[in-house]
Protein backbone atom coordinates (compact mmCIF):
# COMPACT_ATOMS: atom_id res chain seq x y z
CA UNK A 1 0.00 0.00 0.00
CA UNK A 2 1.51 3.37 -0.99
CA UNK A 3 0.39 4.91 2.29
CA UNK A 4 2.90 2.87 4.29
CA UNK A 5 5.72 4.05 2.04
CA UNK A 6 4.53 7.63 2.55
CA UNK A 7 4.49 7.18 6.33
CA UNK A 8 7.93 5.55 6.26
CA UNK A 9 9.39 8.44 4.22
CA UNK A 10 7.54 11.27 5.99
CA UNK A 11 10.46 12.25 8.23
CA UNK A 12 12.84 12.28 5.28
CA UNK A 13 10.43 14.56 3.38
CA UNK A 14 10.14 16.91 6.39
CA UNK A 15 13.93 17.10 6.67
CA UNK A 16 14.34 17.79 2.96
CA UNK A 17 11.86 20.67 3.12
CA UNK A 18 14.03 22.39 5.73
CA UNK A 19 16.89 22.89 3.30
CA UNK A 20 16.08 25.62 0.80
CA UNK A 21 18.37 27.59 -1.45
CA UNK A 22 19.42 30.94 -0.03
CA UNK A 23 17.63 30.24 3.28
CA UNK A 24 14.20 30.75 1.70
CA UNK A 25 11.06 30.18 3.72
CA UNK A 26 9.80 26.66 3.95
CA UNK A 27 7.21 24.53 5.69
CA UNK A 28 8.36 23.45 9.13
CA UNK A 29 6.43 20.73 10.90
CA UNK A 30 6.15 22.17 14.40
CA UNK A 31 2.80 20.70 15.38
CA UNK A 32 -0.01 18.40 14.34
CA UNK A 33 -1.60 21.05 12.08
CA UNK A 34 1.62 21.40 10.09
CA UNK A 35 1.79 17.63 9.84
CA UNK A 36 -1.79 17.40 8.60
CA UNK A 37 -1.12 20.08 6.00
CA UNK A 38 1.94 18.32 4.59
CA UNK A 39 0.34 14.88 4.70
CA UNK A 40 -2.77 16.18 2.95
CA UNK A 41 -0.59 17.53 0.14
CA UNK A 42 1.28 14.24 -0.17
CA UNK A 43 -1.91 12.17 -0.22
CA UNK A 44 -2.77 13.83 -3.54
CA UNK A 45 0.01 11.75 -5.10
CA UNK A 46 -2.19 8.66 -4.74
CA UNK A 47 -5.78 9.77 -4.11
CA UNK A 48 -8.24 12.15 -5.73
CA UNK A 49 -11.03 12.13 -3.13
CA UNK A 50 -9.50 13.12 0.21
CA UNK A 51 -11.98 14.34 2.76
CA UNK A 52 -10.33 16.23 5.59
CA UNK A 53 -11.96 16.70 8.97
CA UNK A 54 -15.13 14.69 8.44
CA UNK A 55 -17.31 14.38 11.55
CA UNK A 56 -17.42 11.02 13.32
CA UNK A 57 -20.50 9.40 14.80
CA UNK A 58 -21.09 10.22 18.46
CA UNK A 59 -19.11 8.08 20.91
CA UNK A 60 -19.45 8.38 24.69
CA UNK A 61 -21.62 11.44 24.24
CA UNK A 62 -19.33 13.38 21.94
CA UNK A 63 -18.29 13.42 18.32
CA UNK A 64 -15.06 14.63 16.82
CA UNK A 65 -13.44 15.16 13.47
CA UNK A 66 -11.34 12.54 11.77
CA UNK A 67 -8.24 13.84 10.03
CA UNK A 68 -8.70 12.22 6.61
CA UNK A 69 -11.28 9.98 5.00
CA UNK A 70 -10.44 8.15 1.78
CA UNK A 71 -14.05 7.24 1.11
CA UNK A 72 -13.48 5.24 -2.09
CA UNK A 73 -11.14 2.94 -0.16
CA UNK A 74 -13.00 3.03 3.20
CA UNK A 75 -9.82 4.19 4.92
CA UNK A 76 -9.62 6.70 7.75
CA UNK A 77 -6.26 8.23 8.59
CA UNK A 78 -5.83 9.64 12.07
CA UNK A 79 -2.62 11.62 12.63
CA UNK A 80 -0.78 12.53 15.79
CA UNK A 81 2.50 14.32 16.40
CA UNK A 82 4.43 13.74 19.58
CA UNK A 83 5.34 16.66 21.78
CA UNK A 84 6.76 17.23 25.21
CA UNK A 85 4.15 16.26 27.75
CA UNK A 86 2.47 13.67 25.51
CA UNK A 87 3.51 10.46 27.21
CA UNK A 88 3.49 7.03 25.66
CA UNK A 89 0.59 6.14 27.95
CA UNK A 90 -1.43 9.21 26.92
CA UNK A 91 -0.77 8.53 23.24
CA UNK A 92 -1.92 4.94 23.75
CA UNK A 93 -5.10 6.15 25.46
CA UNK A 94 -5.83 8.60 22.63
CA UNK A 95 -5.35 5.87 20.03
CA UNK A 96 -7.58 3.44 21.95
CA UNK A 97 -10.27 6.15 22.04
CA UNK A 98 -9.85 6.74 18.30
CA UNK A 99 -10.20 3.03 17.57
CA UNK A 100 -13.41 2.83 19.63
CA UNK A 101 -14.78 5.95 17.92
CA UNK A 102 -14.20 4.70 14.37
CA UNK A 103 -15.55 1.16 14.90
CA UNK A 104 -19.04 2.32 14.06
CA UNK A 105 -18.19 4.64 11.18
CA UNK A 106 -19.92 3.36 8.03
CA UNK A 107 -17.05 4.43 5.75
CA UNK A 108 -14.27 2.82 7.77
CA UNK A 109 -12.95 -0.65 7.06
CA UNK A 110 -9.32 0.33 7.73
CA UNK A 111 -8.10 2.76 10.36
CA UNK A 112 -4.53 3.97 9.94
CA UNK A 113 -3.19 5.80 12.99
CA UNK A 114 -0.01 7.58 11.92
CA UNK A 115 2.05 9.15 14.68
CA UNK A 116 5.00 11.32 13.72
CA UNK A 117 7.67 11.15 16.42
CA UNK A 118 10.65 13.14 15.09
CA UNK A 119 12.34 13.51 18.47
CA UNK A 120 11.95 9.83 19.42
CA UNK A 121 9.83 10.61 22.48
CA UNK A 122 8.06 7.26 22.37
CA UNK A 123 10.36 4.82 24.14
CA UNK A 124 9.03 1.61 22.58
CA UNK A 125 7.21 2.50 19.35
CA UNK A 126 7.13 -1.09 18.02
CA UNK A 127 5.65 -2.30 21.29
CA UNK A 128 2.88 0.31 21.19
CA UNK A 129 2.18 -0.55 17.54
CA UNK A 130 2.01 -4.27 18.35
CA UNK A 131 -0.31 -3.66 21.31
CA UNK A 132 -2.78 -1.65 19.23
CA UNK A 133 -2.65 -3.28 15.77
CA UNK A 134 -5.67 -5.52 15.43
CA UNK A 135 -8.54 -6.87 13.43
CA UNK A 136 -11.73 -5.94 15.28
CA UNK A 137 -14.70 -8.31 15.50
CA UNK A 138 -16.73 -6.05 13.22
CA UNK A 139 -14.01 -6.37 10.54
CA UNK A 140 -12.26 -3.06 11.22
CA UNK A 141 -8.56 -3.40 10.44
CA UNK A 142 -6.46 -1.16 12.72
CA UNK A 143 -2.87 -0.36 11.86
CA UNK A 144 -0.79 1.92 14.09
CA UNK A 145 2.34 3.42 12.54
CA UNK A 146 4.83 5.41 14.63
CA UNK A 147 7.72 6.94 12.72
CA UNK A 148 10.34 8.91 11.94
Amino acid sequence: MPLFNLFDKFHQIVRQLRYRYDSRETLNVHDEYDMQNLLHSLLHLYFDDIRPEEWTPSYAGKSSRMDFLLKDYKIIIEVKKTRKGLTERELGTQLIDDIARYKSHPDCETLLCFTYDPEGLIGNPRGLENDLNRQEENGLNVKVIIRP
